[in-house]
C-alpha cells in the first residue's frame, strides 16, 4: 500500500514526490515511457543531445532574490540556487512587420521599447504594470476575466496589444483567441517580468537533480509502467491497474497526465467528454549547425514571429501553419566563462494539426516532415538572419511525436483549456497537477507539482 501513486515521471510529478518524500510518505512514481520528462525530457540522435520543450527556463530571477516561484520550488525542494545552474538570456524579441520589440530579465527594457515604438502607450502600459504586480495566481476570478478585454481596456493601440499576447499565448496558452486573464497574468510575470534563462547542460541536469532527490528519499520511481485503468470504489480510489495487469493500491492518486485523459483512466466513468481536451500543438524544426549563431548576425536567445498586425493563434486546418512562429537559439545565452554549446543550434517551432498528422501513412509522414522543416525555415528567414548555408544535420518532432511519448490528447502542449486551479477531480482522493491544474512551463509545472501536493497529499 502506497501514500500516493503519481502518474507520470514529468516535472510537476517528479517535484510532487519529492515533496511528499520529504514527509515519509511512500510514494511510487508510474512512467509508461522508458525515460522521465514527459513535456520536457531529451533524447540522443546521431551523436548529438536535443531537449525537448526546452526553449527556455522561464520564471528567472537572480540568486539571492527571495520572492517568486522559482525561490519558492528551491524552498520546497530544498535545492540551492546553483543545483539548477541557469544562465540568463542574452536578450529576446517580439517582431511583426515593420516594428520590433526587445526585452530582456530587466522589464525596463520592454518599457522603454513601447515608449520608442508606442509613445503614446508609456503611461498604459504602466497602469497595466500596476495591476499585474500584485496578483493571485489562484484566484478563480481571474480564470473567468478574456485576456484580451482586459488588454483592450488598458492598451489603446491594437498593434501592441497583439505584440504583448504573442510571447504568453505562445508559451503558455490552451485556448484558442483568446486567453484567460488568469493565464495571461502568470505569463506575463514569468516572461516579462521575471525570464528566462537556461542550465548549459539542458533539461537534463534539472531532471537529474530531481529525480536524484526523489530516490535519495526513498522515492520508488517504475519506468515502462503505464496505468491502464484507476480502480474506484464507493467513490474513492483505492489503487490503479497496470498495462501489463499489475495492481498497486493506494490511499490517494496524483495525476500529471491530464484531466481528460485521467478521467478515462477511472473505471466508475463510463463517458468522458473528449471534447474537453486541449488542441494546440505545435511542429518544430531543428537545425544544427557548424558555426554559433552570434557569427552570422543572430543574436537573440529567442524572437517570437508574426507575418501581419493580428496575431495567429488557433489550430491550424493544415499540417502547420508558418505565419507565426518561435525561433530559439539555446547558444545565445550569458554562460560562463569559457562555457558553451559545441554546436550552434536554431529550434524553430509552428502551429501544427494533430489530426492530420496522425492520418498520414509512414510514407507520407516522413515527407511531410521535410517539407515542413523547408516551410519553417523559409519563413523563420523573413525575421532573423539566413542559417541555411551553415546547417549540418536536422530533426523535426511533429504532435504525433508529442502524443507518443506523453499521452496527451491531441498532441496538446499545454493541456486543456479549462484548468482545475484547485487540483480536484470528482474523486475525493484524485487530484491533478501539471498543465491541466494551470500552472506551465518548467518552474510553472514543479511549482504546481509543490502546489498540490502541499494542499492535497498532505493532509494527514
Amino acid at each position: 500500500m502506497y501514500d500516493t501513486i503519481i502518474i507520470g515521471a514529468g516535472m510537476s510529478g517528479l517535484a510532487a514526490g519529492i515533496r511528499l518524500a520529504y514527509y515519509d510518505q511512500r510514494v511510487c512514481i508510474l512512467e509508461r515511457h522508458n525515460t522521465i520528462g514527459g513535456l520536457n525530457s531529451f533524447y540522443r540522435l546521431r551523436g548529438r543531445d536535443y531537449d525537448v520543450g526546452l526553449h527556455a527556463v522561464t520564471n528567472y530571477v537572480p540568486p539571492g532574490v527571495k520572492r517568486g516561484p522559482l525561490a519558492r520550488l528551491l524552498r520546497q525542494l530544498r535545492f540551492q540556487w546553483a543545483d539548477f545552474a541557469l544562465a540568463p538570456q542574452i536578450g529576446s524579441a517580439i517582431v511583426f512587420p515593420g516594428v520590433e520589440l526587445r526585452f530582456g530579465n530587466d522589464i525596463e527594457l520592454l518599457a522603454a521599447e513601447i515608449v520608442r515604438a508606442f509613445p503614446r502607450e508609456k503611461d498604459n502600459f504602466r497602469r497595466l504594470l500596476q495591476r499585474l504586480i500584485d496578483y493571485d495566481d489562484l484566484n478563480p476570478a481571474h480564470f473567468e476575466m478574456s485576456g484580451r478585454q482586459v488588454l483592450e481596456q488598458t492598451i489603446g493601440d491594437p498593434l501592441l496589444r497583439e505584440m504583448l499576447l504573442c510571447p504568453l499565448m505562445w508559451y503558455g496558452n490552451a485556448a484558442e483567441h483568446d486567453m484567460p486573464f488568469g493565464q495571461f497574468c502568470i505569463m506575463f510575470r514569468s516572461i516579462f517580468l521575471e525570464g528566462f534563462a537556461r542550465p548549459l547542460a539542458g533539461v537534463r541536469l534539472i531532471l537529474r537533480n530531481l529525480i536524484r532527490k526523489f530516490r535519495s528519499l526513498g522515492g520508488e520511481l517504475r519506468l515502462r509502467s503505464g496505468v491502464a485503468r484507476i480502480r474506484v470504489e464507493g467513490g474513492r480510489a483505492v489503487g490503479v491497474v497496470l498495462d501489463d495487469g499489475r495492481e498497486l493500491s493506494a490511499r490517494r492518486i496524483l495525476s500529471s497526465a491530464g484531466l481528460v485523459e485521467t478521467l478515462r483512466l477511472c473505471d466508475d466513468l463510463t463517458q468522458v467528454d473528449d471534447q474537453r481536451a486541449g488542441r494546440m500543438s505545435f511542429v518544430e524544426a531543428i537545425s544544427v549547425l557548424d558555426r554559433q549563431p552570434q557569427q552570422f548576425g543572430h543574436d537573440r536567445t529567442i524572437v517570437f514571429f508574426n507575418d501581419s498586425d493580428r496575431f495567429h493563434w488557433q489550430r491550424p486546418d493544415e499540417l502547420c501553419d508558418v505565419r507565426t512562429g518561435v525561433v530559439c537559439s539555446p547558444n545565445n545565452y550569458a554562460y560562463g566563462a569559457g562555457e558553451g554549446l559545441p554546436d550552434g543550434v536554431l529550434r524553430i517551432s509552428a502551429l501544427a494539426n494533430y489530426d492530420r498528422w496522425s492520418a498520414l501513412r509512414d510514407d507520407q509522414y516522413r515527407l511531410e516532415k521535410l517539407r515542413c522543416y523547408d516551410r519553417l525555415v523559409e519563413s523563420s528567414v523573413r525575421f532573423v538572419p539566413d542559417h541555411r548555408a551553415y546547417v549540418i544535420d536536422t530533426d523535426v518532432f511533429t504532435p504525433t511525436t508529442i502524443r507518443r511519448f506523453t499521452w496527451h490528447n491531441n498532441g496538446a502542449v499545454y493541456g486543456a483549456p479549462e484548468k482545475r486551479l484547485e487540483g480536484t477531480t470528482h474523486l475525493e482522493n484524485v487530484f491533478l497537477c501539471g498543465s491541466d491544474q494551470g500552472f506551465v512551463g518548467i518552474i510553472g509545472a514543479i511549482v504546481s507539482g509543490i502546489t498540490v501536493a502541499n494542499k492535497h497529499c498532505l493532509k494527514d
